[in-house]
């Protein structure tokens, strides 16, 4: 009997990260692949304390962990200490992972699937003889503008920091979004270090890019065939979220607060705006307010995703009276099951940061998008949300740089009687699920990925 198999997927230790590798390991294991899922030991200590009990009886991954290096410094877990540190310790606490396990497992590791961000650990599988395969978990348009850097410095569209030398609108294509030079992935006004640090570190994932031999992506060619043209050995396997059988719950850091699907249940269809920005947005208390009072003077009803550090780092205060005020029409909660909550018959928007991962979940259910991004890829995706896809508007500061509630109003009103971007959203959404079935592009890509690791 031939041996299974074996793939370890490792991801970056952050959620937006997490959650669509831990995806693409379901699938493999769905299609006969064995797999060992490595996350740093902080991160699975968080993800086993959120898993229920009958998710980690079914999980068909084995889930194994190494060291961050930080235990002495745990406060660097949520900066740029992080990847300094894993750098440094993550090639060494891999490969004696992989060692391990190959002395252990009578069917060794043959193949390394991980994130771009960490590909220093691709170099790894190259040294010890194994396949690798790469995974970029943001948009596609922002790993096409990674590895142009180089041609954006040299034709002087960029300095050498990353800055943008004049005010003219970035083109990486004809067909593809403009980019403002504020909306570069790495772009940080007023902070140079970490404007380095992230243009560097978008360095590092072109170079890695360019050696692998497959680029995993979270998208589909009717979505971004676009980029895909321009970034080589890219094979688009997603909108990940469209393909049935995924556990969407398995790899979240935070326990869901399910009361929120009771809610739903209550509200009539197409009436409730879910308000979710994600695992690293943070608000002044100021802005913060300006949100509150927004939703509330909207006069829809709303289920708003509030973490207990999304103020500064710590809980917000809500406005005077403002809970009492929406409580008949507002739902808030700590973490919610996003996937399901996307496909409720009750929400009418999503109202989101515009990480990739909420992208393809909105996408994949045909909900309209209120853009309001925070860093990074963010802004680039309310480009194609805006602007190629149209499925959606976005917001505008005011002069003292605020997102007012007035504004939020407004854009409300006009995204939920705007029937052109409804309808786009759900040809979108069928054009998705059908590049996941049987005989669509994504479908057709993965089961090529399962030749080459079968090979």
């Amino acid at each position: 009997m031939d041996l299974q198999h074996h793939v370890l997927v490792v991801p970056c230790p952050a959620q937006g990260h997490v959650t669509p590798l831990i995806k693409i390991a379901y699938n493999l294991a769905y299609h006969g692949i064995k797999v060992t899922f490595a996350n740093s030991e902080f991160i699975e200590a968080k993800i086993l304390a959120a898993m229920s009990d009958s998710d980690k009886k079914q999980c068909p991954l084995r889930l194994v962990s190494y060291s961050d290096g930080l235990d002495s410094h745990p406060e660097e877990r949520n900066g740029p200490g992080l990847m300094d540190s894993l750098k440094k310790v993550m090639p060494d606490n891999i490969e004696k992972l992989i060692k391990q396990i190959n002395h252990s497992d009578k069917e060794p590791i043959t193949c390394v699937i991980a994130d771009l961000s960490v590909g220093w650990t691709l170099e790894v599988a190259s040294k010890m003889g194994l396949k690798q395969v790469a995974v970029w978990t943001a948009g596609t348009g922002c790993l096409a503008l990674s590895l142009h850097i180089p041609e954006l410095i040299e034709t002087g569209v960029i300095d050498e920091n990353g800055s943008a030398v004049g005010n003219e609108l970035i083109c990486l294509s004809e067909e593809l979004p403009l980019l403002k030079s504020s909306e570069l992935t790495w772009s940080s006004p007023g902070n140079p270090t970490a404007q380095k640090f992230v243009l560097d570190l978008c360095l590092d994932v072109k170079q890695v890019a360019k050696n692998a031999s497959i680029v995993l992506c979270n998208t589909c060619y009717e979505l971004d065939s676009f980029s895909c043209a321009i970034i080589p050995n890219i094979l688009p396997i997603g909108p990940l979220p469209a393909i049935k059988n995924l556990n969407p719950s398995s790899g979240t850091f935070s326990s869901h607060d399910l009361t929120c699907l009771i809610w739903l249940d209550k509200q009539p269809s197409n009436s409730v705006i879910y308000v979710a920005f994600g695992s690293t947005t943070v608000f002044s208390q100021k802005q913060f307010n300006e949100v509150a009072l927004g939703l509330e003077l909207s006069g829809h009803s709303f289920l708003w995703v509030v973490r207990p550090n999304i103020v500064n780092g710590s809980f917000p205060e809500y406005p005077i009276d403002f809970l009492e005020r929406t409580a008949g029409r507002g739902k808030i909660v700590e973490w919610a099951p996003q996937e399901e909550i996307l496909a409720h018959t009750s929400i009418s928007c999503f109202f989101s940061h515009c990480g990739w991962n909420s992208t393809m979940e909105g996408l994949t259910h045909g909900v309209p998008f209120l853009c309001w991004p925070y860093m990074w890829d963010q802004f680039y995706n309310k480009n194609y949300i805006r602007d190629m896809w149209k499925v959606g508007l976005s917001l505008e500061h005011d002069e003292d740089g605020m997102i007012s509630r007035h504004e939020i109003k407004t854009k409300i009103d006009n995204l939920l009687t705007n029937h052109g971007i409804k309808t786009n959203a759900l040809k979108l959404m069928e054009d998705a699920k059908k590049s996941v079935t049987e005989g669509g592009s994504s479908y057709e890509n993965f089961e090529s990925l399962i030749k080459y690791l079968k090979a």
